[in-house]
């Protein structure tokens, strides 16, 4: 059974403007990070680690887990603001986000920090892990599911391929991939750089279980997610067509914060606009 309750989607909705302030007060504190995609994830993350990962944040090794791997590594700001949400550390460690010898790394780092299962931002490298991780659990007998979140112009990789070849091949059904289809990447926006539809039609074309929605939708998400655990023989993608820096006007749909840090003035006129500006 997961360690939290499955909290209703109003109580997620509510929850959503504070973690995307803390992965903001995160980066601006550190004057580094990645904004927009750690702003387009929220959603997903809240789902996954509210009601649908099988985890225990006072028991972060506890074999019987079900994994999560940000794959899209840069994104971690909203990851660590989650997992002390959760209880895996204290808030208070959030403000230390990128500082030397901090756990809170600038990329998830296995060993660093509870809860962080892969080190990651290499990009292109998590699905293959986490096949690994679901045919270990496999060969061990253990029940549990792994999830990888991805980026859209992570996908570019072609080692993400690869992977999606042999997961299906090998029938791995307890493996679900997520793609934050937010249509922007480093050098700009995804179509210019490298056309990726119809992406649905090639996760099917090499054997997968597809779930096309709005990655911004908690009831979606929460629907998608009960769905995969009942395919079997195949892996699952949700594909969560999002917005990069959902939630911040100046933010959305803007190539500029992919790895911008906020100004003291944006950061302040970000949280005013999530409506947290005195949380």
């Amino acid at each position: 059974m997961p360690a939290h309750a499955t909290l209703p989607v109003d109580a997620l909705r509510e929850l959503a403007p504070r973690i995307r302030a803390d992965a903001l007060r995160m980066i601006a504190a550190a004057n580094s990070g990645h904004p927009g995609g750690s702003l387009s994830a929220v959603e997903i993350l809240l789902t996954l680690y509210k009601g649908v990962l099988r985890h225990d944040p006072a028991n972060s090794e506890w074999d019987g887990r079900d994994r999560f791997i940000l794959s899209k590594g840069h994104a971690c700001p909203a990851l660590y603001a989650v997992l002390a949400d959760c209880g895996y550390f204290g808030r208070d460690l959030l403000p230390t986000f990128r500082r030397f010898g901090s756990p809170l790394q600038g990329h998830p780092e296995l060993g660093k920090l509870a809860g962080v299962e892969a080190s990651t931002g290499s990009l292109g490298q998590g699905l293959s892990i986490g096949l690994g991780m679901a045919l270990g659990h496999r060969i061990r007998g253990v029940d549990a599911r792994v999830y990888v979140l991805m980026g859209d112009g992570e996908i570019n990789e072609g080692q993400v391929w690869e992977a999606a070849l042999s997961a299906a091949h090998l029938k791995v059904d307890r493996l679900t991939a997520i793609v934050d289809i937010n249509r922007i990447q480093l050098d700009g926006f995804t179509s210019d750089i490298l056309e990726l539809e119809p992406l649905a039609d090639k996760w099917r074309s090499f054997g997968w279980e597809v779930v096309d929605l709005d990655g911004h939708d908690l009831d979606a998400l929460a629907g998608a997610f009960d769905r995969m655990r009942s395919v079997a023989g195949r892996p699952q993608v949700i594909l969560a067509r999002t917005t990069k820096g959902k939630g911040v006007s100046f933010m959305e749909d803007n190539p500029e914060f992919h790895g911008a840090p906020p100004s003291a003035g944006e950061l302040a006129r970000a949280l005013v606009e999530l409506g947290v500006a005195d949380a």
